[in-house]
């Protein structure tokens, strides 16, 4: 439930602050006075586009702010942990027009804002109605009145199922040049691989090899240089390390530390000795080779051909060769694939067949009990002659969706031997209004048992246009029904609906130093009598207006008791 809402530079509004109460809300006030503002401000913590034209002329920043009162019942399901009490919801707009929301003084995204929209209210205007008109909008509605909800989704899910198994099958069929032109163009690529028999390692080993043969003197001349220094010249290093050997173990016949010096010594000198043996094995196998290098020259071509046509490196030649192997076996087993994948999708429709067929059936049987209770409130809204129905139209494959395989339009005959049409073709704003009213109240209910909350607070932006006199005071009836479940807030334009309010607001618009503000003002039991009549007789109020009024707020009292 709405508790307060605060609005600050916003359209007309400066700044404005006002609390409201269980039951039905209306606000009044004169045309053009900024009714509708407050929907506005409230459709904005709900989730909706934010523009900069919205912040008032001379501000940098607007702001709306919403305080709701939620429980372990209506607690919205989202990512952010709520407790039991108030939670208050803020969205502030920029001059970028980029606007910011916050949960609880936690920023958020519109996406978490949208889903908190779910369980705190419900906003009925113009364009609601104009989604009414919608063939999806109207099976979604069906849907949830019939809570299909799993059975649905099992649809859904064997129909995304079935289009991907059409989307392969296609895929494997393809046209049949292209298909032989792929076969060539893959077994030449995967051929001119596999030949090579390429190692990841080996461009590197070849590399370094060919970097020898082509210096073979300047290698050589270097190992035997090495070769000279560690072993083989008088004063190479193990000559030096025996005579330091003998030096030491003659210094141990006179100190005891000396001693110890030996054998790490004569450990050096084993390992400078092994050195040597092998650079001296080394340099016996440097001779020139002038095939083995040109062999080399010519694999490292041919490794430098493929990674120019298949891959910058030689691992990702080596993958592109894979890739290519299981694409060539993959349509060179497309016969046998199309065939498994025929018999899936033959299984796949049958499933799908007799899913939504069930689907279908419960869509009927609701659409048959949402007629009767959709003519029951129609009844309640001075339309006790019209006809509503739920039309089905089913298709072949060729229709089969997602949602199954029926096509719903909501139609309507206001008029005794008038056929039932689309919502769309309803000529009367007046009707529209109050169909709209009754499949709101029918279809309320299972909303809010889908979403597992009820939405607390219902909005309807003159829910009543084009009505007047008996219907009028219908509609107001039916809202003030609603309100014993539901807080509600209606903007409204007829006493006979403002007179059922169980907090009655009153807007305008002021002036002061030549800027123009609105304010909405809770109105007490005197002045709610002053507002009907002047709603009854307009600037100019009479007494008879003020008894008239008199008498609409006594006779609403008694029907409510």
């Amino acid at each position: 439930m709405l508790l307060e809402l605060n609005i600050e530079n916003y359209a007309v509004v400066d700044k404005l602050r006002v609390r409201f109460h269980r039951g039905l809300n209306l606000l009044t006030g004169e045309t053009g006075s900024g009714k509708s503002i407050v929907v506005d401000a409230l459709s904005l913590l709900l989730g909706a586009r934010a523009s900069s034209e919205l912040i008032r002329p001379g501000c940098r920043r607007a702001r709306v702010a919403g305080v709701f009162e939620i429980d372990a019942q209506t607690k919205p399901n989202t990512p952010i942990e709520l407790d039991d009490g108030e939670l208050i919801v803020e969205r502030e707009i920029l001059e970028n027009g980029k606007s910011r929301a916050y949960v609880n003084g936690r920023i958020v995204t519109l996406t978490v804002l949208r889903e908190l929209a779910d369980a705190l209210g419900d906003i009925h205007g113009q364009h609601e109605q104009q989604h009414l008109f919608s063939p999806k909008a109207q099976l979604e509605m069906l849907d949830a009145f019939a809570g299909t909800g799993s059975a649905a989704e099992r649809v859904g899910e064997t129909y995304r199922e079935w289009r991907r198994l059409q989307s392969r099958l296609d895929e494997l069929r393809g046209n049949e040049q292209e298909r032989l032109r792929l076969l060539d163009l893959y077994r030449f690529q995967h051929r001119e691989i596999s030949e090579a028999n390429l190692d990841a390692r080996q461009e590197d080993e070849l590399t370094r090899e060919s970097a020898v043969l082509n210096n073979i003197e300047h290698v050589k001349e270097t190992a035997a240089r090495a070769y000279d220094a560690l072993y083989d010249s008088a004063d190479s290093v193990t000559a030096q390390l025996a005579a330091a050997k003998r030096d030491v173990e003659e210094l141990s016949r006179y100190s005891n530390t000396a001693a110890s010096w030996a054998e790490p010594l004569a450990g050096a000198r084993a390992s400078v000795d092994d050195i040597a043996l092998e650079l001296r094995s080394y340099l016996d196998r440097l001779e020139p080779n002038p095939r083995r290098l040109a062999d080399i020259e010519d694999r490292l071509a041919l490794i430098d051909k493929l990674k120019r046509k298949y891959g910058p490196s030689l691992p990702e030649v080596i993958a592109y060769g894979a890739d290519v192997g299981q694409r060539l076996a993959d349509i060179e087993s497309s016969d046998a694939q199309i065939e498994q994948a025929e018999q899936k999708k033959k299984e796949l429709s049958r499933l799908y067949e007799d899913l939504a067929g069930a689907l279908s059936e419960k869509r009927l049987q609701a659409g048959r009990r949402l007629k009767s209770l959709v003519e029951k409130e129609l009844a309640a809204l001075a339309m006790e002659r019209s006809v509503f129905e739920v039309s089905f139209e089913d298709g072949d494959e060729a229709a089969w969706s997602a949602s199954g395989i029926d096509r719903v339009r909501f139609l309507i005959s206001a008029n005794p031997g008038q056929p039932a049409r689309p919502l769309a073709t309803v000529a009367s704003g007046g009707e529209l209004s109050r169909v709209t009213l009754a499949l709101k109240t029918c279809l309320l209910p299972a909303l809010s048992q889908q979403e597992g909350s009820i939405p607390r607070t219902l909005v309807f932006d003159e829910i009543d246009s084009g009505v007047g006199g008996r219907v009028a005071e219908s509609v107001g009836r039916r809202l003030q029904q609603l309100a014993r479940g539901h807080q509600v807030l209606c903007v409204t334009h007829l006493s006979q609906v403002a007179g059922f309010a169980d907090a009655h607001y009153f807007v305008e618009k002021r002036e002061d130093k030549k800027k123009t503000f609105a304010t909405i003002a809770e109105l007490s039991e005197p002045e709610r009598v002053a507002e009907l009549a002047r709603m009854l007789s307009g600037e100019s109020v009479t007494a008879s207006a003020v008894e008239h009024a008199q008498e609409i707020l006594k006779t609403h009292r008694r029907k409510a008791v």
